[in-house]
């Protein structure tokens, strides 16, 4: 499991009902316990009762990834195939869905735990990357 600093940019993966699959950005305020815990200011996330104020949690070690690599692209390679496995920005967040079609410049995203199918702009998708050992792995396995 990798360990974050105060200031580190990263992504909490919601094990919440309702947003399991989604991601969100954040910046470690500090870790607690031993780097079991972290404190957490949302990027994207506001606090409920003071909607002017970063949310600020306190999230499992297991709940956060460094923030993915960036994947360059040229226009010409930016595209996605049947069945990749992307995650689409919204709701302030990333969320996890398979690509089940393409009508113009948008691609259709299916996401296995809302069953919703939503067509998004390609500067709203991502390829989606797993953190595991240490290391970037596409859907495909292939290693950053």
């Amino acid at each position: 499991m990798a360990m974050f600093f105060k200031g580190d940019k990263v992504e909490v993966c919601s094990k919440e009902e309702g947003f399991l699959g989604s991601y969100y950005q954040a910046k470690i305020l500090s870790p607690l316990n031993d780097n079991t815990v972290y404190r957490v200011q949302y990027k994207n996330l506001v606090e409920e009762e003071d909607q002017t104020r970063p949310l600020v949690e306190i999230v499992s070690a297991d709940e956060v990834r460094p923030v993915p690599p960036p994947v360059t692209f040229t226009k010409a390679t930016q595209v996605f195939h049947y069945l990749d496995s992307v995650d689409a920005f919204d709701n302030d967040g990333w969320w996890v869905g398979k690509i089940t079609g393409r009508l113009g410049s948008k691609y259709w995203v299916y996401f296995e735990t809302t069953r919703d199918e939503i067509a998004y702009p390609v500067s709203r998708l991502r390829h989606h990357l797993e953190w595991r050992d240490g290391h970037w792995i596409l859907a495909n396995d292939t290693f950053f």
